[in-house]
């Protein structure tokens, strides 16, 4: 595919925006390379906010939720890092581009310093801009502080500390955060302090449970998402659980008491080199490599589909957080992205976006994707300024390291633009 009309009608914008602020500026304020994330600044006193504990007794007292919220329409989202980087334009870039909501992630131990003192810092801007900039956000929350939290950075042993950092922040915030998801990834072992055990997923709904109930007390129109299981069919508890083995057996657990406890299904389907068309192993990729199984295809997000009907939960939307295709990279583990130029890259997303918004419907033909948040806004530009330009995380980017479009860029605003106005036909 080639876009260069498009390239050319926005060169002027991008030209200005490529142009503002210094070139020598690092986006990046944290150390360490190997993670992008935010830090925690120096704390004063007059920042902290403390919060006590609510007391455990007066816990998950209220009657769940009966309704659950839906998208009407198939939602557009990207994944962007806002901290301590040029957020002004990355948000005028995530509106160019079409996006309606941008996915931020937030590392809960950068925020509570000690039980319930919380320093919000460099979060209540972000919230702020994106609200100024008429963008809806999804927020989602990693990493326990270490004296709730087994290893570095697992679930907290205790779900109510979490649910009361879920209640601090939506009570804080208000309806400018729209959306939730609880946990990243929880089915690997790098996300659950180091280990990861068919018995993990029981832990997860009651963590889902009691953040769920927290937050609609507050405010019963922010969606709640149960968290995207990483896709993979690796079962090595140093590892990970496979996919469809830890959903089901959080949609099984004490008989389905989730089903009382999540709006949508969170999925991060994965790509690999694989066509969105393809599936295995009716339709397998003919890539040298990584098509020998489901969750190597953007069409994994079918099975996933096909379990929650099998368990009564045909109700729920899937929400697609985290997709999308890399490109030429250097990482160990993404090789495959070395098989895709931008302009495949730009032709697969353009695709799987184009089967989730006219095949991906129940028989009412409502949208059983609600949302769908490409995978990655601006991670090149942060790595270009560490001098690591061809990380894999750049190599999702829609955006060079100097903020120039890449062609899935000026794809998606095309896109975005033509979809929209059908919706309002």
């Amino acid at each position: 595919m080639h876009y260069h009309t498009r390239l050319i009608c926005l060169l002027l914008v991008f030209g200005w925006l490529v142009a503002c602020g210094s070139s020598t500026t690092n986006p990046l304020t944290q150390p360490g390379l190997g993670e992008i994330r935010p830090t925690t600044t120096t704390r004063t006193t007059d920042n902290a906010t403390p919060v006590l504990p609510i007391p455990t007794d007066t816990i998950g007292t209220a009657a769940p939720q009966v309704r659950f919220l839906r998208t009407s329409a198939l939602q557009f989202g990207v994944v962007a890092h806002l901290y301590y980087t040029d957020r002004s334009r990355v948000l005028m870039l995530t509106n160019i581009a079409g996006f309606d909501w941008v996915r931020q992630q937030v590392h809960w131990k950068d925020i509570e310093a000690a039980p319930g003192v919380y320093y919000w810092d460099e979060l209540d801007h972000i919230v702020a801009d994106v609200a100024a900039s008429d963008i809806r956000l999804l927020i989602n929350i990693v990493q326990s502080p270490p004296f709730y939290a087994p290893g570095n950075g697992g679930k907290p042993y205790d779900p109510v500390v979490m649910g009361n950092f879920v209640a601090a922040m939506v009570e804080r915030y208000g309806d400018r955060i729209a959306a939730v998801e609880i946990w990243n990834e929880p089915n690997l072992a790098v996300e659950n302090g180091g280990r990861v055990t068919p018995e993990d997923p029981g832990r997860y709904v009651e963590l889902l449970a009691e953040c769920y109930r927290r937050i609609k007390a507050i405010n019963p129109n922010v969606y709640v998402l149960a968290a995207a299981p990483a896709s993979t069919g690796v079962s090595d508890p140093n590892r990970a659980v496979p996919d469809i083995d830890y959903l089901r057996a959080m949609y099984t657990y004490k008989n389905g008491m989730i089903r009382d406890y999540f709006d949508a299904q969170a999925v991060h389907p994965g790509g690999a080199a694989n066509s969105p068309d393809w599936l295995y192993p009716d339709l397998p990729g003919d890539r040298p490599g990584w098509n020998d199984h489901p969750t190597h295809y953007f069409r994994h997000v079918e099975n996933v589909r096909a379990l929650m009907i099998a368990h009564g939960l045909g109700d729920r939307q899937i929400w697609i957080t985290e997709y999308g295709w890399a490109t030429p990279n250097t990482t160990p583990g993404f090789e495959f992205g070395n098989l895709l130029t931008f302009e495949d890259q730009a032709d697969y997303i353009i695709r799987a976006i184009t089967r989730v918004h006219e095949q991906y419907r129940d028989e009412q033909g409502r949208p059983w994707v609600g949302a769908m948040f490409l995978w990655n806004m601006n991670f090149a530009v942060l790595w270009g300024a560490q001098g690591n330009p061809q990380h894999e995380q750049a190599s999702f980017s829609i955006l060079n390291p100097d903020w120039s479009p890449r062609p899935a860029f000026l794809a998606l605003q095309g896109l975005h633009q033509r979809l929209k106005a059908d919706r309002q036909r």
